[in-house]
């Protein structure tokens, strides 16, 4: 399996960005797709996952609200959609996938892959 994340770049704050998250090598609906993310000196931690279906999504609690997690089983892919973002949101961003059997959850622990990451910049 592999994962490509794309869509970072330079934001305002309070603009909006999209990341998308490409999925190859497997079969894409065996698998929970989540997004998390490190700021430089931090440690990684969640941001968002949704299940095979696509129907539910759980959020951090930072991300409620204002980012949104959805994925496109027909072309393999996952999105998050961010908005409002503020210069606390710049990190690297990874897309990650766990076998939906499994039950991943918010720890990292529960991804067996992961994208490359893709960096957001939130200029104030």
């Amino acid at each position: 399996v592999q994962l490509q994340a794309s869509g970072g770049g330079l934001v305002q704050t309070g603009g909006s960005l999209r990341l998308s998250c490409a999925f190859s090598g497997g079969t894409f609906s065996d698998y929970d797709m989540a997004w998390f993310r490190q700021a430089p000196g931090k440690e990684r931690e969640y941001v968002a996952r949704v299940n095979v279906y696509g129907n539910n999504q759980y959020y951090a609690r930072f991300a409620e609200g204002r980012f949104t997690i959805s994925r496109d089983n027909a072309k393999n892919t996952v999105y998050l959609q961010m908005g409002n973002v503020t210069p606390e949101d710049t990190a690297v961003y990874y897309c990650a996938a766990g076998l939906h059997w499994s039950s991943p959850t918010a720890s990292a622990r529960g991804y067996q892959y992961w994208g490359q990451g893709t960096l957001v910049t939130v200029s104030s």
